[in-house]
């Protein structure tokens, strides 16, 4: 009766909490959801389709300024998405998720890098960095992106795709590609 009562209440916070979060979001589609607790940052540079779910600490950050630079940032998120705990997205140029994308625990997605590693760059404190973008992340349709996968920038997984465990994607892949390894390699293409 106790574990009812909690789970009850838990479902009516990430309610409210995903409520209150739909007014700092670009646009947001029919059915969002993501539990408590997570961290938005550029809400205005975010988009996100219909029957999101999330849940708990996800960081989705669109960042368009940072050590007195500028970006554009622009986060796209189809429908039917969904993603696992302890996920960070971060963004200062591009990063599209396409429709019913399967995301699981600790991936992490940035299409950015603090500095470059040219020796100039490398004597300043990373956290000090220009923070720059060798470009966008695409993620197409019916991608299921596996545990502790990282996803770096400039790289586009094709539809139909399955990346595997703890692999670090630094390429891009074709359509209905089994992916993994560090770094990630085509394990087989399904066609």
């Amino acid at each position: 009766m106790l574990f009812r009562f909690i789970n009850i209440c838990r479902r009516v916070q990430n309610i409210i909490y995903s409520y209150l979060y739909v007014f700092g979001i670009k646009s947001v589609g029919k059915n969002f959801r993501i539990e408590y607790p997570a961290r938005i940052h550029g809400g205005e540079f975010i988009n996100i389709g219909k029957n999101f779910n999330s849940f708990a600490r996800l960081r989705l950050e669109a960042y368009a300024k940072h050590n007195g630079h500028t970006y554009k940032p622009l986060i796209t998120i189809g429908d039917n998405v969904s993603i696992n705990f302890d996920c960070h997205i971060g963004c200062i140029n591009k990063i599209v998720i396409g429709h019913n994308v399967l995301i699981a625990s600790k991936v992490f997605i940035t299409d950015h890098f603090h500095g470059s590693t040219d020796f100039t760059s490398i004597q300043v404190p990373p956290s000090k960095r220009k923070v720059q973008s060798k470009g966008p992340i695409i993620i197409e349709d019916n991608v299921w992106i596996g545990e502790g996968v990282a996803i770096m920038p400039n790289v586009t997984i094709g539809k139909n795709s399955i990346i595997g465990a703890n692999a670090v994607v630094t390429k891009s892949f074709p359509e209905n590609s089994i992916i993994g390894g560090v770094p990630a390699r085509l394990l087989k293409n399904v066609e």
